[in-house]
């Protein structure tokens, strides 16, 4: 009886614990599956424009990494350390002082603004995390044939066996028409011959023929060397898949901050990496959704995060330990747009005294992915705009003065920049 009464409660017991077990998988399955994703929206809206420049949720990048930063402090504390830190630290809080002192003294932004549900959002959105996407039902996927689509080279082959068809039926009816009886016609190899046997019997033509060969031949040989050294739409491979539109455009960042001696130098110059870790030193990594299309293939997220890797490597920079390594390496960037030796050109003349604008040679880099070179950069299409490019005499006396003798010798009310002298080639060849 004991040994019956023991089964039965160890059985109880396994039954109770196997219930409570199932209870708990249910319960965390659930909990882990009802995440609210407006609250998670609003949390990783609030994130991005006010944290993300200096926190991550997976590593540090300049403060700490706050996944899941609910279950190493409470929620008043990081009320308090957010609203306002200063004040925390005035307290006496050791928690606050031993994070200020880890992060060299570094003042983090005080956020007094934001409520105690703005808090509770972005904590909730540092706890949950980023959401798991699922294709929609239905949703096509690239690359896939779709159903009953057929691939396109079957469509190209049937098309192809149409046509054949339709030239063997045509020969074969006309085949057919001669056996009746109808007459033959010459065909074009037939009448070719003709024209040939007429053309060697006609001086006249033979004359003509050569002269008009002479001028195509002419045409055709002064165009193409007319194109040696004119290299417009040249756009090479660089080392980096630098985004004009992303820097440029979307973020409208003046040309001028990377190419910065345009305005002072013959040349516009290439950005050094430490321009480049001016942002970059807090920027590791694009949005979710950021897109590079190319010519032949698109970058998304993770290859454009590991362009920003090249640039630390470049640098040598140490994204987990936030400092140099002193491992630097260069950029071999490949040059775009390159005059010939015997042509001068200076950038400052342009960009400061003429106030030209970037886009006027360049084309429009705010919305080039890969930049390519936009202009001939010929000598005719540089004579062309100093031909049509008024001078701007505002604030200038010496220019005034100029213009008046000037305007008087040639007639007219506003002096054009090859009427100043823009047409003298010691301007650009000496």
């Amino acid at each position: 009886m004991k040994s019956v009464n023991h089964h039965s409660r160890l059985t109880k017991t396994l039954v109770r614990s196997l219930a409570f077990f199932l209870v708990f998988l249910v319960s965390f399955s659930a909990f882990s599956q009802d995440v609210d994703e407006a609250r998670q929206k609003e949390g990783k809206k609030l994130f991005k424009s006010l944290c993300a420049s200096c926190h991550k949720l997976d590593k540090k990048l300049v403060g700490p990494a706050l996944g899941s930063v609910e279950e190493k402090r409470t929620n008043e504390w990081l009320k308090a350390w957010i609203k306002d830190n200063a004040a925390l630290r005035a307290t006496g809080d050791k928690d606050a002082i031993a994070i200020f002192e880890e992060y060299n003294g570094s003042n983090m932004t005080a956020f007094p603004q934001l409520t105690d549900q703005n808090i509770d959002d972005i904590l909730y959105y540092t706890t949950v995390g980023e959401l798991k996407k699922t294709p929609a039902a239905g949703a096509e996927v690239v690359g896939q044939p779709q159903g009953d689509q057929a691939p396109q080279w079957l469509i190209y082959i049937l098309a192809a066996a149409i046509v054949v068809a339709f030239l063997i039926i045509g020969s074969l009816l006309k085949t057919i028409s001669e056996l009746k009886g109808a007459p033959k016609t010459p065909g074009l190899m037939g009448q070719t011959a003709e024209l040939w046997e007429g053309i060697k019997r006609n001086t006249f033509l033979k004359v003509l023929t050569v002269i008009f060969g002479a001028l195509i031949a002419a045409y055709f040989l002064f165009g193409t060397l007319f194109k040696v050294g004119v290299d417009t739409n040249y756009q090479p491979i660089q080392p980096i898949a630098f985004s004009h539109k992303i820097h440029a455009g979307d973020n409208k960042i003046d040309c001028q901050y990377c190419h910065s001696s345009a305005k002072h130098s013959k040349t516009s110059g290439i950005p050094s990496v430490n321009v480049c870790m001016n942002c970059h030193k807090n920027i590791s990594e694009v949005a979710d959704d950021t897109k590079v299309v190319m010519d032949d293939h698109t970058l998304v997220k993770a290859d454009l995060d590991k362009e920003i890797a090249k640039i630390y490597e470049a640098a040598g920079w140490d994204p987990d330990k936030l400092e140099y390594t002193g491992n630097t390496k260069p950029i071999k960037w490949v040059r775009v747009h390159n005059l010939p030796d015997f042509a001068y050109f200076n950038h400052s003349q342009h960009v400061t005294v003429g106030g030209v604008a970037c886009q006027k040679c360049h084309g429009p880099v705010e919305e080039m992915e890969e930049v390519y070179q936009y202009s001939p950069l010929t000598m005719g299409w540089c004579i062309d705009c100093h031909k049509e490019t008024k001078v701007d005499l505002k604030g200038n006396e010496y220019y005034a003065k100029i213009h008046e003798e000037l305007a008087k010798k040639y007639g007219v009310e506003q002096v054009t920049i090859a009427q100043l002298g823009g047409k003298e080639c010691g301007k650009c060849h000496y």
